[in-house]
């Protein structure tokens, strides 16, 4: 199975790199010779550009942070795209230049794009994503590891 591990975020604006530094304990847990049909990568986009980074792929991982809500930072979540979408507010208010990823991925079908069947979301919970720094925070330096394994789990179970 042909799959894609995206950890989306800014490395130097503090948590807002948690998905990017869990794609990197990914990686280099599954080294030297562990990756095989494994992609990693690290983006910072969404929407649109998202989907055209999973074409071509079985299943894709995407591990991003998250604001809001009463949970402390550090909470973490693996979601479906049912769970993204019950959560999202109405599809039909997106554009072109802002489409989320629910409504980027309904249009690459639409479209005929191979695109993946499965895709998990893991998402953190975060606290800082203002401030420059290439440390997270400690609540969610803390759950690095944790999500890293979650996924590993996925991967290789």
């Amino acid at each position: 199975m042909n799959t894609l591990v995206i950890g989306l975020g800014n490395p130097i604006l503090s948590d807002d790199g948690v998905g990017v530094l869990v794609a990197q304990a990914v990686a280099a847990a599954l080294e030297p010779d562990g990756k095989q049909g494994v992609t990693i990568t690290e983006a910072s986009v969404g929407g649109l550009r998202l989907m055209e980074m999973m074409v071509g792929y079985d299943r894709a991982f995407v591990i991003d942070a998250y604001t809001g809500g009463d949970e402390q930072p550090g909470a973490s979540h693996r979601l479906t795209l049912a769970d993204l979408e019950a959560a999202s507010p109405t599809q039909h208010s997106a554009s072109a230049h802002d489409a989320s990823l629910i409504t980027a991925l309904a249009t690459g079908r639409r479209m005929g794009l191979p695109l993946p069947t499965d895709v998990v979301i893991y998402a953190v919970r975060v606290a800082n994503i203002v401030d420059f720094s290439s440390q997270p925070t400690p609540a969610v330096a803390a759950v690095i590891p944790a999500v890293a394994a979650a996924v590993l789990n996925e991967l290789t179970g």
